[in-house]
């Protein structure tokens, strides 16, 4: 995801070995159930920048009845510690007939509950949504939280049902980290875990874990990056099934950024480097890792490549436990590559955003399928700047129909962003 500071200026003005074969829990897995060939392109959602938000910066997230759940960076409150732009939104959209309804679950008010989330909302083991801001908020110098949000009345039948928000977790001293901006996640225990950009011991990021004790939650630093082992990730981290936690740096490294491993033992973890990128095969990491069945991974790259604008990758363990890079496809305008996590579906096909690729640089959706040959690319809705969006962010998530969903983080009716729909 985009750093805080970048985005507040564009709105409104040891067992590697042992764990070859990876499975990603369900609610981790972006591997999908449905292959998507895109046919329709449908504008679900105008974001207006008042209490439904504006310039979603994430994706969505679908529950079992096929209703979506995002975050949106800017609008709603726009007074107190908040951005001019807004401290930004949680909702639900809700098919309804021909159309969808919008229903605000959460206006931020950067007043100690955090403000301008980046990353996506989850449902954990409860059924109830999690999530993380980032934004600052003066003068308690909380520079990010981790909140959940649940409905206030059970009996509640309504798509409009009131919801309250908790936070968890501030972050407010730089040893614990500062500015989550990606998603969590949670182990089997219900311990929940992800990154902060900045802060910890040297200032260049940490993973961290919150573990729910006496009512509250406390927080514990599994690493703090240092510099030749990557700085400032940018998204969350996956598990495979031993219990090891794998994700990207944007920098550090040689100063393009790395691919990371943590291994519990004996109650530390322990960081292992399992790629150090150069632009030749892309630089930036700011999108998070995804995994096949066999153990692959798969991410993208902000810049770099053949093309300079960034790339999509796979990670193949090799011979003696070494990892190896392959690029699958090289974008060709600077700082244009994917922000957020690829998708994949059940035939190994890719899916995922640009900001500014397509035929009209404003981004596109894009999907990378697997031949003999090599992979072949296919874009599938070029933005053009105006009612269908812009300058999408996010990652892309299947319904079990196989349609794609998404956010623009611009354009659209207002200006402000979108929600879209690709069906097959």
């Amino acid at each position: 995801m985009a750093n805080p500071r970048q985005l507040r200026s564009l709105i409104f003005g040891p067992g590697l070995c042992a764990a070859t074969a990876l499975a990603i829990a369900f609610m981790l897995m972006v591997v999908v159930t449905q292959s998507a060939q895109a046919q329709t392109f449908k504008v679900l959602h105008n974001f207006s920048g008042g209490s439904d938000g504006a310039a979603p910066a994430a994706g969505v997230t679908l529950d079992k009845a096929g209703n979506l759940y995002g975050t949106a960076y800017g609008g709603g409150y726009t007074g107190g510690n908040c951005f001019p732009g807004g401290c930004g939104t949680v909702y639900k959209l809700t098919p309804k007939g021909s159309g969808w309804t919008v229903n605000p679950l959460y206006i931020f008010t950067g007043s100690g509950d955090g403000d301008n989330p980046e990353g996506e909302v989850i449902f954990g083991p409860n059924g109830t949504l999690y999530g993380t801001a980032s934004g600052f908020h003066y003068p308690n110098n909380i520079i990010g939280t981790v909140f959940n949000l649940r409905p206030a009345l059970r009996a509640c039948q309504s798509a409009l049902c009131p919801w309250t928000e908790t936070t968890l977790f501030k972050f407010d001293n730089s040893v614990e980290g500062l500015y989550p901006l990606g998603s969590v996640i949670f182990d089997q225990a219900g311990n929940i875990y992800g990154t902060t950009d900045i802060g910890g011991v040297y200032d260049l990021g940490t993973v961290y874990k919150l573990t729910p004790s006496g009512g509250g939650w406390t927080e514990k630093v599994l690493y703090n990056f240092s510099g030749p082992d990557g700085t400032a990730p940018k998204n969350g981290v996956i598990f495979d099934n031993a219990g090891n936690l794998y994700g990207t740096t944007s920098a550090g490294g040689y100063g393009y950024g790395t691919v990371f491993e943590l291994s519990p033992s004996g109650g530390v973890w322990k960081e292992s480097c399992l790629y150090t990128f150069d632009p030749s095969d892309g630089y930036a990491p700011y999108a998070g890792l995804i995994s096949d069945q066999s153990g692959n991974f798969y991410g993208a790259t902000l810049e770099g490549g053949t093309g300079g604008g960034g790339t999509v990758f796979e990670l193949t363990l090799g011979a003696n436990c070494g990892w190896k890079l392959k690029t699958l496809h090289s974008f060709g305008n600077y700082q244009c590559g994917p922000r957020d996590n690829l998708g994949m579906d059940a035939a190994g096909n890719l899916y995922g955003t640009t900001r500014c690729e397509g035929a009209y640089n404003f981004g596109n959706v894009f999907k990378l399928t697997p031949s003999d040959n090599g992979w072949t690319y296919t874009s599938l809705h070029d933005f053009t700047g105006g009612s269908d969006g812009a300058n999408p962010y996010s990652n892309v998530v299947f319904d079990t129909s196989g349609n794609l969903y998404g956010t623009a983080y611009a354009g659209g009716s207002q200006g402000l962003g979108v929600v879209w729909e690709i069906t097959p």
